[in-house]
């Protein structure tokens, strides 16, 4: 499989039919590619806060699928090592936001990750997302090395 962008999506596919987290908040994903993904969330009245806005919590765990797609992309196994998040704006009860985490480093073992999340129907921001990633040493498809 000489093909990076099939290799991405063949990489999505094995994580995603395991990934019962990502499905279970109804997470969907759009766009992969080596280094790059795009999913979206529907806003759903269980993700609500107190204050009636989408649960922080709900925010970081979509950025961070959104960036585990992405890192995973290349065929290497990567796994969360730092994470930043700064809340811009809140998601409201029957938006769906989107996430676009877009590949700023990759050297070593590590990687270096943007994911922004836009609101609907606007695209503004509702946040900003940093990550950092950390090879743990294995492929998806051994016949990829």
């Amino acid at each position: 499989m000489n093909d990076p962008d099939s290799l991405a999506w063949r990489c999505a596919g094995a994580m995603w039919a395991d990934d019962a987290a990502s499905q279970g908040l109804g997470m969907v994903l759009e766009h992969v590619a080596p280094g790059q993904s795009r999913m979206t969330m529907p806003v759903r009245a269980d993700m609500l806060n107190g204050l009636g806005f989408c649960h922080g919590g709900f925010i970081f765990a979509w950025a961070d699928s959104t960036m585990a797609f992405a890192a995973n992309a290349h065929g290497d196994k990567a796994v969360a090592q730092h994470i930043a998040i700064t809340y811009l704006w809140p998601g409201k009860r029957g938006e769906t936001l989107t996430a676009e985490a877009t590949e700023r480093s990759r050297v070593g073992r590590s990687g270096i990750y943007d994911v922004r999340v836009t609101g609907s129907p606007d695209g503004s921001a509702v946040s900003e997302f940093r990550g950092h990633t950390r090879l743990s040493r294995g492929r998806f498809f051994t016949e990829d090395a």
